[in-house]
């Protein structure tokens, strides 16, 4: 269920947004491997911190 509602949220994104994935995409190449990496802990870490407040409601 979570990899299919992933999915419907990229999904909109790009068909709602093109423009400006193509600029997040940009801004990404523009970055260090050590920023994007980081980037990518905290996105986990939100997904993780927003699943445990899913599960004590």
């Amino acid at each position: 269920m979570a990899l299919g509602l992933m999915a419907v949220i990229e999904g909109l994104v790009l068909a709602l947004a093109p423009l400006r994935f193509e600029e997040l995409l940009e801004a990404l190449r523009s970055m260090s491997r050590g920023q994007i990496q980081t980037i990518g802990l905290l996105v986990i870490a939100a997904g993780v911190g927003l699943v445990r407040v899913a599960q004590a409601l």
